[in-house]
């Protein structure tokens, strides 16, 4: 794969693409933390917002604030219910907008690979939460195989093509999280996988909805015809439909969790 800056303006295509899965491995994470009630929470590259909400719907929060660098994303989660308390902000991972202490969690969610200085970003979270606060992040595992995209992806090399990889996919790995919450000074660090599986309707739901992800898209496009067609083909074989038509598969993530010193 080939790294590169990639960037999701388009909040729609995003909630469709990976707003679902998002909030699948979001649930799981949620009940891992186990969060109190009444906490001011930031969600450190809320996007549009997919996440954010289950903090509002699911964590009695006293105050959630959202930020990310795409205004795009960032209209589509103002539109949401959760905007009845959560705010949104532009805002950098590594330049973030808030005074000390402001909070008593953040979280990143898919987030720690697209950030260019991962350990920045973990500093800075731990710059704005208060002492004995909430570090956590999860993002999937995708030098694993864990993400999403991964049954195109695995056909697209076959065929001899690069997909795209986020610019520091090495801090998705389990061992890294875990060191950059150690080096952050964080402690009581815990990591944990995250395994869920997502049902598409049949296999044009998920073709479609696969290409909603702009960089894979464009790829596609500039493919022949014939090309397109042996790799839907090739990724048909891999995700068999069952008796109604409809694709199951699994993407797996990996999360981290770590208390502030008091």
């Amino acid at each position: 794969m080939t790294a590169q800056q990639i960037r999701f303006d388009d909040g729609a295509a995003y909630e469709r693409l990976m707003g679902k899965w998002s909030q699948l491995a979001g649930d799981v994470f949620l009940d891992w933390l186990k969060p109190a009630p009444g906490l001011r929470w930031v969600d450190v590259g809320c996007g549009n917002g997919a996440f954010t909400e289950m903090v509002v719907d699911r964590c009695a929060p006293m105050e959630v604030q959202g930020f990310d660098p795409s205004e795009g994303q960032l209209a589509f989660a103002r539109a949401r219910p959760a905007a009845r308390l959560a705010q949104f902000r532009l805002g950098d991972a590594m330049a973030q907008p808030y005074a000390d202490d402001s909070f008593d969690i953040a979280v990143m969610a898919l987030v720690i690979f697209f950030v260019p200085e991962p350990a920045k970003g973990v500093a800075e979270m731990a710059r704005v939460v208060r002492p004995g606060g909430t570090i956590a992040a999860y993002a999937w595992d995708v030098l694993g195989g864990g993400f999403p995209l991964e049954p195109l992806n695995s056909e697209l090399r076959a065929l001899g093509s690069t997909p795209l990889m986020p610019p520091s996919v090495d801090a998705s790995r389990i061992d890294a999280m875990r060191q950059l919450w150690k080096d952050a000074g964080i402690e009581a660090v815990e990591t944990r996988e995250i395994t869920v599986q997502r049902t598409f309707d049949d296999f044009e739901d998920f073709w479609t909805t696969s290409l909603m992800a702009a960089s894979l898209g464009a790829k596609v496009k500039e493919m022949s015809a014939a090309d397109v067609e042996s790799l839907r083909s090739r990724v048909r074989l891999r995700l068999p439909a069952d008796a109604n038509g409809r694709i199951t598969y699994s993407a797996r993530a990996n999360a981290v969790k770590g208390r502030l010193p008091d």
